[in-house]
């Protein structure tokens, strides 16, 4: 079995043990998103020097407050180099709000339009922000992923029919999260991808850990449960979802 990992932010964790760790259970793709003009050319890195590792660039809606002119050029510099596959991480947050709406979503915006120039996905973040996000992404043309999503199957559903695959995290593992697994049990398999976020958001039973890429087969394990179907052909389904999304072949 080959198990991919659509969101693992490497550059936040000790890259070469987590890869290892994950290669050895069969984890065998991996996606690098940066988040700011400081980790984006570190992600880069990662993925050239690993035939099986990806990454994106762009500016993480906390950090859209330092994404002047010149940062942005550099990152559409950057997302023209070999092995960046998608723009991302991107998009609203209206939680913590270390950038103002306004900002935000005129980086959002900026950043999809580079992502279609160049024919490429965006990789989505969403906190308290649905509606605007939709919003956006109901008139721009773009295709790509919702990361570690949380909202409703209603929602979901909408941006299944946009074009976007919907992307589960630890998140869905979580006693609490009955909602969200019903999400996952309502959507085309098709058009769903499994992530950890690492070193964030590590699922039951590592839950309160350093999450890593090779805890990603928990919610695969998950996704069989929830289907009614081998964790097999959870592991077939969702790492071809990996390969039409981003464009790529994994190594066999």
């Amino acid at each position: 079995m080959i198990f991919t990992d659509s969101h693992c932010h490497l550059t936040m964790s000790n890259a070469e043990a987590n890869l290892a760790a994950a290669r050895a259970v069969g984890v065998r793709g991996f996606v690098v998103p940066g988040t700011n003009l400081e980790d984006a050319p570190q992600a880069v890195a990662i993925a050239h020097g690993n035939d099986d590792v990806w990454c994106a660039v762009g500016f993480h809606p906390h950090d859209a407050k330092d994404c002047d002119d010149a940062a942005f050029a550099e990152i559409a510099r950057l997302a023209r180099q070999e092995r960046v596959v998608a723009i991302g991480e991107i998009g609203l947050d209206y939680h913590y709000m270390h950038s103002d709406r306004e900002t935000q979503r005129a980086v959002f915006e900026r950043h999809v339009t580079l992502a279609n120039a160049l024919d490429k996905p965006i990789i989505v973040h969403n906190r308290e922000s649905t509606e605007d996000m939709v919003e956006v992404l109901s008139r721009s043309g773009a295709r790509g992923i919702l990361h570690s999503y949380t909202e409703s199957l209603d929602v979901a559903r909408k941006l299944v029919a946009l074009g976007f695959v919907i992307s589960f995290s630890g998140i869905v593992t979580f006693r609490n999260a009955d909602a969200l697994r019903e999400v996952a049990r309502g959507l085309p398999p098709e058009a769903v991808l499994i992530e950890t976020d690492t070193p964030y958001l590590a699922p039951m039973p590592y839950r309160g850990r350093a999450n890593e890429p090779a805890y990603v087969i928990k919610i695969a394990e998950l996704l069989a449960t929830l289907w009614g179907v081998s964790l097999e052909k959870v592991a077939e389904q969702t790492t071809a979802n990996f390969e039409r999304v981003f464009g790529v072949a994994l190594p066999r």
